[in-house]
């Protein structure tokens, strides 16, 4: 390629990348790639950053050790919980969504505007799993419901539950740092 025609290339892609925006004109991270003399800064929507707003344990149902520990943002309220986890694209495995309700009672969630497959699991009023939904379909209008009466959700990334052995009967712990 001559001289001349990759600096047409390159001036090309530099207007190119720097007419690019989301539909909200928000930058969520900049991935800087160089070429040459030239950096070039591209634009990626990942949807809400998390917010760290506690740290949750799984607990082994056999001995009460720690299977794993997570941050945690928290859904304590109708318009935290109805948001939960929407417009994100990706999320941690580090990482998960709490969602407290103020009794236990059946739940039901969907993955509408829902990005991130995820695994949903169903606690009682004592933290204890009583189901899990594993490897939900992105944007699906589908009910997943819990089965048994819950008063905690926990929305991890899909296969957590696999890949860190937590089952029915594990409790979990939490504390938050708001």
């Amino acid at each position: 390629m001559s001289a001349s025609r990759w600096l047409l290339f390159n001036a090309g892609l530099l207007i190119y990348i720097a007419s690019c925006q989301n539909r909200n004109g928000n930058q969520a991270f900049n991935n800087n790639v160089s070429s040459g003399d030239a950096t070039i800064s591209t634009k990626t929507d990942s949807g809400p950053p998390f917010k760290k707003e506690g740290v949750l344990y799984f607990l082994s149902k056999v001995n009460n050790d720690t299977l794993r520990q997570i941050d945690i943002e928290l859904a304590t309220n109708d318009q935290e919980r109805a948001q939960g986890l929407m417009y994100r694209k990706s999320m941690l495995d580090t990482q998960g969504m709490l969602f407290i309700f103020p009794h236990a009672e059946e739940q039901s969630f969907w993955m509408k505007d829902t990005y991130i497959s995820l695994d949903i699991v169903y606690l009682d009023e004592k933290k204890e799993i009583v189901s899990v939904q594993k490897y939900t379909t992105p944007l699906s209008e589908e009910s997943l419901p819990s089965f048994k009466k819950a008063q905690y959700v926990l929305e991890v990334n899909a296969g957590f539950c696999d890949k860190y052995h937590i089952a029915y009967g594990d409790k979990i712990a939490y504390k938050e740092i708001r």
